[in-house]
């Protein structure tokens, strides 16, 4: 009498397993939702820091006044400003009456990833990199510094689902820093 080996699994064997797999993947969801809910503030947070940072260097380089704004329409020069602007844009302000603005440089991160950005509409910055504050933008608002270098200009980041949000201070002097206003900087660096 000859005897075969079997090979392969069980139907119990697969349904076991498969079953396991299910139960793992349910758990890993909502962990991954909250994951991609936190990347996308992260990533909207440092566009808004890089974009900061760039009016900030492009009015040292240039030598005049540069605006930081926060609009809804596309970024362009002279774009209608927003408080909670889903889209930002960077611009010259003119040294002479009847210079145009020039348009330097634009976001539109927030609206595609579902972020809401609260915040000082318009930030100025002077030709040494320090926030100023200024009456005539001719963009509809004023930019205004804050009143003492110990509190910062802010530009919070939130998103539904997500379980932090970010923040992006911008100092009297002109430090531009991300951190989170869940954590105190004298317990933790990215703190705020």
């Amino acid at each position: 009498m000859l005897i075969r080996s079997q090979r392969g699994f069980s139907l119990i064997e697969l349904m076991v397993t498969l079953t396991l797999l299910g139960i793992i993947l349910a758990a890993a969801v909502p962990a991954f939702g909250a994951w991609t809910a936190n990347a996308r503030v992260r990533s909207v947070a440092e566009s808004i820091q890089n974009g900061l940072r760039l009016a900030q260097s492009e009015a040292m380089q240039r030598n005049r006044q540069v605006v930081f704004a926060l609009t809804n329409a596309t970024p362009a020069a002279g774009a209608t400003l927003a408080t909670n602007g889903s889209n930002w844009f960077i611009q010259t302000l003119p040294l002479m009456v009847g210079e145009a603005a020039e348009f330097v440089q634009g976001g539109t991160f927030a609206k595609q990833s579902g972020v809401t950005i609260t915040g000082a509409s318009l930030m100025c910055f002077n030709s040494i990199g320090r926030q100023v504050n200024n009456t005539a933008t001719g963009l509809g608002a004023d930019c205004t510094a804050p009143a003492s270098a110990t509190t910062p200009t802010a530009i919070n980041v939130t998103k539904t689902g997500s379980d932090r949000a970010m923040r992006v201070q911008v100092s009297l002097g002109g430090q531009i820093r991300l951190c989170d206003p869940a954590k105190s900087i004298s317990s933790a660096p990215d703190g705020c």
